[in-house]
């Protein structure tokens, strides 16, 4: 596995804030954009943004006041996990919705086991431990899949060919330009200014408190 790091890399990129935060709020414009898809904007808009502040509430926690675990190396959920498992479902559902009910399902498949891929790939680059991206990957997985039984008694939403090229084309540009989004240092620089610290906690420091 160290031998393709180019490869797990690009993967990861899918589960980027850079990626899915844009991605996101597309997703939710199109679907206000109909009155028959407005609901499910709303829906979608407050669970994934739920999901997304779990995740910055339990970063800053442990990098501004050391809250994690040192037992199961918890520094926090991981977002490329919890955020891609959170929106990839959502996002190929929509774009499959005037689909045969098979290939819906197929899209709907895909979008599930996508955030496997890319949680795994995170700890292939040894950036997250298995605690972190199992946990993000729970806690998108339930988001997206209790916006999809939100969805369950609607009929599939028809976009047509130019919301369907709007949500597909910012994807593809944004994976052109696979620039890591500077989150985690945003995340260390509100942290350590909310903690009055002078440095962030790190994963050493969980750790050191144990010898």
């Amino acid at each position: 596995m160290e031998n393709f790091p180019l490869d797990w890399h690009f993967l990861t990129f899918f589960g980027d804030s850079m990626l899915l935060l844009p991605t996101a709020f597309i997703l939710f414009l199109v679907l206000l954009s109909s009155a028959t898809t407005r609901r499910a904007g709303w829906q979608w808009g407050f669970i994934f943004g739920g999901v997304g502040a779990i995740v910055c509430a339990s970063k800053l926690a442990f990098i501004g006041w050391g809250i994690g675990s040192a037992e199961y190396d918890f520094t926090g959920f991981s977002g490329h996990s919890a955020l891609s498992a959170s929106i990839w479902p959502a996002f190929l559902w929509l774009i499959s919705a005037g689909s045969r009910p098979l290939l819906r399902r197929i899209a709907v498949l895909l979008g599930y086991l996508l955030p496997l891929a890319i949680g795994w790939s995170r700890l292939v680059i040894h950036v997250h431990s298995t605690s972190e991206v199992v946990t993000g990957l729970i806690l998108g997985l339930s988001a997206s899949t209790l916006f999809l039984l939100l969805q369950r008694r609607s009929s599939p939403p028809r976009l047509g060919a130019v919301k369907t090229l709007i949500l597909l084309a910012l994807p593809v540009l944004l994976m052109g330009h696979r620039q890591p989004a500077p989150t985690q240092s945003l995340l260390e620089k509100i942290a350590v200014t909310l903690a009055d610290r002078e440095r962030p906690y790190t994963r050493a420091d969980l750790h050191n408190l144990l010898k």
